[in-house]
């Protein structure tokens, strides 16, 4: 419908049709007025010229006789008469109850103290959920494998304890609920989100709940066996090395992974690298040369890197 005066069709601007009931604008406009409100939309042109035509819209459609009027092409969509209707502009030079600088009328008054919260003529802020807070942690590796509890500093200068659960992986976030931004008119604080940052081990490795470590054994424990200590997340234990056991012989310590608070816990996985002395004595080197002449074998034949 063209409304002849460069302002848009109240029932296009608030996307009702034209049969529609006075609950059913009523309620569209709501929804409109609290989208678009300038309070919601900071700085933003084009979303405050939305919420005027809203506005207007509502001022005419809201109010039967007018609504009336409008229908019968007796006034234009921005309540100004049209011509051979008499009227005249309202104050501001606007039509009889179009948007100058106001809501459009008691009716629009009374959707916005139910919107905005306006009670025994005090006004207070809609209820909003404060914003959420992104906060970064940096733990040891065994902190976040054992779990741990740090304080951390707030934003508001307020300090907080936050619990790192056992099995913390890295870049693992942790929610911490109405930790964040405090709310407007009532409603709750946002939440503060921690990315949990972990450091590497000297020779701990992590995979999932499993733990790897070299262990290096000495030349006798290799061929001779025997019990070595080896060191796991939760402590040191006693391991037994199988006689005639080779680098890259990995034991298996079931259970001495990582123990998350709910799940599985994992195993260590410990490879042995035999590893001969730094300077080998003149008894070890005869030895070995004697029992070489009889007893030599090829080691790379096995993996074939005995061929180009």
């Amino acid at each position: 419908m063209a409304v002849g005066t460069g302002m848009k069709d109240p029932y296009e601007v608030l996307g009702v049709k034209r049969n529609a009931s006075a609950e059913e604008i009523k309620q569209a406009y709501r929804k409109l007025a609290k989208e678009f409100h300038p309070d919601l939309n900071p700085n933003d042109p084009i979303v405050e010229q939305r919420f005027k035509e809203v506005s207007n819209a509502h001022s005419i459609l809201g109010d039967k006789e007018k609504r009336a009027k409008f229908d019968r092409g007796e006034i234009g969509a921005d309540g100004a008469a049209r011509g051979g209707f008499g009227g005249g502009a309202g104050p501001g030079g606007r039509g009889a109850g179009g948007f100058a600088g106001g809501f459009g009328g008691a009716a629009a008054e009374d959707i916005f103290a139910d919107l905005f919260g306006r009670n025994r003529g005090r006004t207070r802020t809609m209820e909003m959920k404060g914003k959420d807070v992104s906060y970064s942690l940096r733990v040891s590796f065994m902190e976040a494998a054992k779990g741990m509890t740090r304080r951390i500093n707030l934003y508001d200068g307020k300090s907080l304890d936050v619990r790192i659960p056992p099995g913390t992986e890295d870049g693992q976030t942790l929610r911490l609920k109405q930790q964040g931004m405090p709310g407007m008119g009532g409603g709750a604080a946002g939440d503060a989100f921690i990315e949990v940052q972990v450091d590497t081990h000297p020779f701990f490795e992590r995979d999932g709940n499993d733990i790897f470590l070299d262990v290096p054994i000495t030349l006798a424990e290799a061929v001779l066996g025997g019990k070595i200590t080896v060191p796991t997340v939760h402590g040191n234990v006693s391991v037994t090395v199988p006689a005639g056991s080779n680098s890259g012989t990995s034991l298996r310590l079931r259970g001495k992974g990582i123990q998350p608070s709910s799940g599985v816990a994992g195993d260590q996985f410990a490879k042995l690298i035999v590893v001969l002395p730094d300077k080998p004595d003149k008894a070890l080197v005869d030895f070995v040369k004697e029992w070489s002449k009889d007893y030599d074998y090829d080691v790379r034949k096995r993996v074939g890197l005995d061929r180009p």
